[in-house]
């Protein structure tokens, strides 16, 4: 899937290096987390930032800017824990643009100030693309009416067509990343039971594991076709 990677305006370009003792500092990053840091990531570079002054969109109250950041890696792995610590340290919706041996990714968490206490923020879990090649093409920029809107294209943009496709226009950004997250979950369900499964030898007990199976991907089932989920708002 390439269809997240955008041809960001130039009036947007930033081009700074981020030390990773500045993550670290702000993230409160413990000895593991580091040691991930510098085993994983070669250079974290402030590529774009979406501002009202680099895009001609208005800022919303969610969304005042966003950034694009660029990680170059030393392998093709990137723990989940180091994104989230980069986003515990910047204050701003962030979208990530992966490189290593030549090929790219994107990645980004849905980030949301709290209810509870709006100078805190709420960050969803990851949604990403397959890797593809660095010179691969790029999309105009989403169409949208102010920074808000072209946040929630940017992150419909790296969910898989399930979620993202035009049936469920109606349900908000919000309550379409509780159902992705919803629907991971179930797929990692399934697959514990299907591992299960093929552990189990006696008759008996793989009947009723064959039960749990079918009622899980019934389930699986109902959220990829698209019954609302509920968004947690208490955070």
């Amino acid at each position: 899937m390439t269809a997240a990677f955008f041809d960001y305006p130039n009036a947007a370009a930033f081009g700074r290096v981020v030390p990773k003792s500045r993550i670290y500092e702000h993230a409160g990053v413990g000895t593991a987390l580091r040691d991930l840091f510098v085993t994983q990531v070669d250079q974290i570079v402030w590529k774009y930032k979406l501002a009202p002054e680099t895009t001609n969109l208005a800022a919303t109250k969610a969304v005042s800017e966003i950034q694009v950041f660029g990680i170059s890696l030393r392998t093709g792995k990137l723990d989940e824990d180091v994104l989230r610590a980069i986003d515990r340290a910047i204050p701003f919706p962030l979208i990530f643009e992966l490189s290593w041996s030549g090929k790219r990714k994107a990645a980004a968490a849905f980030k949301r100030p709290s209810d509870a206490d709006s100078a805190k923020w709420v960050v969803s879990g990851y949604f990403a693309t397959d890797w593809a090649p660095d010179d691969a093409a790029r999309r105009p920029l989403p169409v949208a009416l102010n920074l808000g809107g072209l946040y929630d294209a940017l992150i419909t943009a790296l969910m898989p067509k399930v979620v993202s496709e035009a049936e469920h226009i109606g349900e908000d950004t919000q309550t379409r990343v509780a159902r992705m997250e919803a629907i991971q979950a179930k797929t990692r369900e399934v697959d514990r039971i299907k591992a299960r499964l093929a552990r189990e030898k006696q008759f008996n007990k793989r009947v009723a594991i064959n039960a749990e199976l079918r009622a899980a991907r019934q389930e699986l089932e109902r959220l990829s076709g698209g019954t609302p989920v509920t968004a947690t708002t208490n955070e």
